[in-house]
């Protein structure tokens, strides 16, 4: 079962990860994160690490005409959204 995410909200929090690999931290806890784009910016993949532990969130998100998808992989949705919505907002 896949989990309704708001697609404008998702493009808006997606924005605040970098192209490639950033040092981010989240409520006090420093992830390393990984932003890949695929098929010329239609899909996204998003990896984040615990820099200091074993938390490891891994997603995709399709960007479709109807809005961006997340698919999420091996962890809930809303995981990857509480990690994204900790960012900082783009500069």
């Amino acid at each position: 079962m896949v989990e309704e995410v708001d697609p404008t909200e998702l493009a808006d929090l997606l924005r605040r990860v970098p192209q490639g690999w950033s040092k981010q931290t989240v409520a006090g806890i420093a992830w390393g994160l990984s932003r890949v784009e695929h098929v010329g910016g239609r899909t996204t993949t998003l990896s984040a690490h615990e820099l200091a532990g074993s938390g490891f969130l891994s997603a995709n998100v399709w960007h479709t005409t109807s809005g961006d998808l997340l698919r999420p992989c091996e962890v809930p949705a809303a995981d990857v959204m509480a990690l994204l919505r900790g960012l900082p907002p783009a500069d």
